[in-house]
């Protein structure tokens, strides 16, 4: 990603670290520059009275991923997932790139109009809210929302008449997907009918169709079939006399690098096989961990050792019940670095070192609060560091507060 062209300028860059989420954040925060694993080193030796666990933002990676999109898939306009990781500063960063965004309650909305960004640049992307939620999209023009049933119908006739529907049908396949969505969401064929006639009846504008095949898919070929099932509903509506839909939207399920590297082609085919006779299309997408996942990286404390012969135990101070809850909600893999600050400050990346068999504990007094077993590391000291990284998709976004440990004050530092 290094060697491709950014999307805005070094002044431009300068404009996006001034956005307002930015500076008012920068008391918790440092702009440097240099390579990554140098920021982390610099920053733990900044902050030597704390160690608390913190993350590194690469702002560089975040408009790498937007230039890589907006090149690979120009004609679909990202609506980020903010459930996937809320972080203002990153929040910040991704409509300052022109991002739209993909919100699924009113806490979401109001993190996102509170950047400035313009209601229509937001998607209600949820197909069962609340109705207070709903109430509150009406009261502040967030006027796109999905459905796929007959009740999410009429509290939307009730509370929300002039917003513009899109039938969130549920893809053919989940694509092998790490979190697939199929079981809760999204119409069955037999359905699309009968939920668009309640519509119609209902005097609500069907702008459109949106699918997702399922978070982190891994088989990129199931564009195809839900682009091909998305392109049945539009048929069907006209076949009912419902006005031209004019939306797409294919979800997300992307994933940076060699999945997307897969995805873009087979998205693009589907588009042109299905919808070449359809003019004036929008097509959208809700990427997540697309753009968030590699973007940040996370350094954790070890507070703890414990030797059993050639096996290593450690302790640090995030876990399971913190951000490495992604290992039990998405399916997620640890790898990590050391970062021997405290006992070898002349070598702190340990090369050369032996490797021993290492344990590694989160700080919680629950067991299940592992986080690596069986996993290669040099002999490391209490204070010395691990580095987690591809550590910005659901991870702090879903941590707890459990046993008193606050994953939501974990400290982001900002670098580029």
């Amino acid at each position: 990603m290094a060697s491709e062209p950014l999307l805005v300028s070094p002044k431009s860059l300068k404009t996006i670290l001034g956005e307002p989420r930015l500076r008012s954040s920068k008391r918790n925060t440092a702009i440097l520059k240099d390579g990554l694993t140098t920021i982390i080193h610099s920053t733990i030796l900044k902050n030597q009275e704390s160690n608390e666990p913190f993350y590194v933002l690469d702002l560089g990676a975040v408009i790498s991923l937007m230039d890589k999109w907006i090149r690979t898939l120009p004609t679909v306009r990202p609506f980020y997932a903010v459930k996937c990781n809320p972080q203002p500063a990153f929040l910040d960063t991704m409509a300052a790139l022109g991002s739209g965004f993909d919100c699924a309650s009113r806490v979401e909305i109001e993190s996102v109009l509170a950047l400035g960004v313009s209601p229509d640049r937001i998607i209600f992307a949820n197909p069962c809210k609340s109705e207070s939620h709903i109430k509150y999209a009406a009261s502040v023009g967030v006027n796109l929302t999905t459905f796929d049933s007959k009740d999410e119908i009429e509290k939307i006739r009730k509370w929300h008449p002039k917003c513009a529907l899109l039938i969130r049908i549920k893809a053919p396949d989940d694509g092998g997907a790490r979190c697939p969505l199929g079981p809760k969401y999204g119409a069955l064929p037999e359905e699309v009918t009968p939920l668009l006639q309640a519509a119609q009846a209902a005097q609500l504008s069907v702008t459109g169709v949106s699918f997702h095949v399922g978070s982190g898919a891994t088989n990129s070929l199931v564009y195809k079939g839900a682009v091909e099932a998305a392109k049945l509903v539009f048929k069907k509506a006209t076949q009912l006399g419902m006005p031209r839909m004019n939306v797409l939207n294919i979800g997300g399920g992307f994933t940076s690098g060699q999945q997307f590297e897969q995805a873009a082609p087979a998205v693009k085919a589907a588009i042109q096989t299905y919808f070449s006779d359809e003019p004036g299309l929008s097509v959208l997408a809700e990427p997540g961990r697309y753009f968030a996942e590699s973007a940040f990286t996370l350094a954790a404390n070890i507070i703890g050792k414990r030797v059993r012969g050639e096996l290593r135990e450690y302790w640090i101070n995030d876990g399971i019940y913190g951000s490495m809850n992604c290992i039990l909600y998405d399916h997620a893999v640890m790898k990590c670095e050391a970062l021997a600050c405290a006992s070898n400050g002349s070598n702190p990346t340990c090369k050369g070192a032996k490797r021993y068999s290492s344990t590694v504990f989160g700080p919680t007094c629950d067991a299940l609060d592992t986080v690596l077993t069986g996993y290669l590391l040099p002999e490391l000291e209490v204070n010395d560091w691990l580095v987690f990284p591809n550590m910005g998709a659901y991870t702090a976004a879903a941590g707890s507060n459990f046993n008193g440990f606050n994953t939501a004050s974990i400290l982001t530092y900002l670098a580029y």
